[in-house]
């Protein structure tokens, strides 16, 4: 069997490892594709995604005609389902999740499955830019508006809540005490500029359908006295609000904080953190310089964070989903993917509080683990897929006779150069070993074994990390 240079294989290691963390995951074709374009150019491309409709948008809306115009988020899922599964512009997707789990709203109290399909594209379109930017959009978003009440707020009667997680949960954050660089009378008077800010009134959907939500501000309702805001005392509306939230260390700590667990690893690093917080500082707050100074770096692309954070179920069924890649259409199947997402505990559109989902090894119970093993061994056993049919070539190709450690080397190498501990390749060459033959590719039982081994690769702890 021909094997690669340790050069070769610690810049396939390398890319892979990009390919896990930027997106979900990609083919072993796809990171050969990638490798002649080199790591530093592929890590432009992917942050810089070209922002459009997409060319099968009508076959989407005509296998899911419920979707096009969806009232409730479960309406809604097949279509966000189908482009995490498929978008060329896998960060694209990638960063939308993020700060839906960050700015969460959830379909149950939205209930307008259009509005939350309106955020995610949001996401898409901001979620890469200037953190500023992002963060007045939310603001300025009807489901968000609703979400957290803000249309309840009034002058003399400001709603706090839109101020409060603002402060809490979307910018600067709290430590483990409850603390914050802010205090109870920046909420207030976050709460008072964000007054008139609120949603429309919308038309019932029913016999016609859902219309879309609006924005609205209501000058005669909004508090235009003088307000005290971390410090600065002005006429401050909204957006002045938001303007001098992000000039706070306080907010581009937090911003680096949550990125570095989302993108890098469930385990903080203060000197990493504190090193992006300057990052986002001296480049206003752009999310993207963030994300190219994480993937650059040598923190990122050092064994210590490899396979070291736990896959989300968004991570485990997309990536999955985009290994086997067995989708030409929208179909039944697709429309099942966030069903899937959601029987391992994340409801897409649908966050379980406005603090999003508590991610790491708390994705993991009992009986999501069984969800996540079934689904990945059911999905890697389907030789229609064409992605299968590709792994299957590929350990073909590597040989007519192979021991049992050369045959698993195959196999993990055609499934994405999948690396897993010393113990768990030992426990998986042992069992190719039982056979009692080498492997040989013209065997009448390849197919059978190899599909077993593919299976079996999907059902070790090491499967569950990225």
């Amino acid at each position: 069997m021909t094997t690669a240079s340790p050069q070769r294989s610690t810049d396939i290691e390398l890319m892979a490892q990009l390919l896990r963390r930027a997106g979900f995951g990609a083919t072993r074709d796809q990171i050969d594709g990638y490798l002649k374009q080199g790591y530093e150019a592929t890590v432009h491309e992917l942050l810089n995604p070209v922002h459009g409709e997409h060319e099968d948008q009508d076959l989407m809306d005509r296998y899911f005609v419920a979707s096009v115009e969806a009232r409730t988020a479960n309406h809604a899922d097949p279509q966000w389902a189908w482009r995490l599964a498929t978008n060329p512009n896998p960060l694209e997707e990638k960063i939308a999740l993020f700060w839906h789990g960050l700015m969460a709203v959830g379909g149950v109290k939205l209930d307008h499955g259009m509005e939350m399909l309106a955020e995610i594209d949001l996401f898409r379109r901001f979620g890469l830019g200037r953190f500023e930017d992002l963060l007045l959009e939310i603001s300025r978003n009807p489901g968000m508006m609703y979400w957290l009440d803000n249309q309840n707020s009034h002058i003399g009667a400001p709603n706090e809540n839109y101020g409060r997680e603002l402060l809490e949960l979307f910018s600067m954050g709290i430590d483990e005490q409850g603390e914050g660089a802010y205090s109870e009378d920046d909420v207030k008077a976050a709460a008072r500029a964000f007054t008139g800010w609120a949603s429309a009134v919308t038309p019932p959907p029913f016999f016609l359908g859902p219309f879309p939500m609006e924005f609205r501000f209501d000058s005669d309702d909004h508090d235009d006295s003088e307000k005290t805001f971390l410090g600065q005392t002005g006429n401050w509306d909204g957006d002045d609000i938001v303007r001098i939230i992000c000039e706070q260390r306080a907010t581009a700590r937090f911003v680096a904080m949550r990125l570095y667990d989302f993108f890098v690893s469930d385990t903080p690093n203060e000197k990493e953190i504190e090193g992006l917080a300057d990052v986002f500082e001296e480049n206003d707050g752009e999310i993207r310089t963030v994300l190219s100074a994480i993937f650059n770096s040598d923190h990122f692309k050092s064994a210590e964070v490899r396979y070291r954070k736990m896959k989300s179920p968004s991570d485990l069924v997309f990536g999955t989903t985009r290994l086997v890649d067995r989708f030409d259409v929208p179909e039944l199947d697709s429309g099942m993917l966030a069903n899937n997402t959601m029987f391992m505990g994340q409801h897409l559109l649908n966050p379980p509080s406005v603090e999003g989902w508590h991610e790491g090894e708390e994705w993991v119970d009992s009986g999501a683990l069984i969800e996540r093993i079934n689904f990945a061994s059911s999905e890697i056993s389907r030789v229609d897929g064409r992605g299968v049919q590709r792994m299957l070539t590929r350990v073909r190709n590597s040989g007519n006779e192979l021991d049992g450690a050369e045959f698993v080397e195959a196999c993990l190498d055609a499934m994405g150069a999948i690396e897993l501990s010393p113990r768990t390749r030992s426990i998986l060459v042992d069992h190719a070993d039982s056979y009692g033959i080498p492997w040989e590719a013209d065997a009448s039982d390849s197919i059978d074994r190899t599909i077993e081994m593919f299976q079996l690769i999907v059902s070790t702890p090491d499967y569950q990390y990225c």
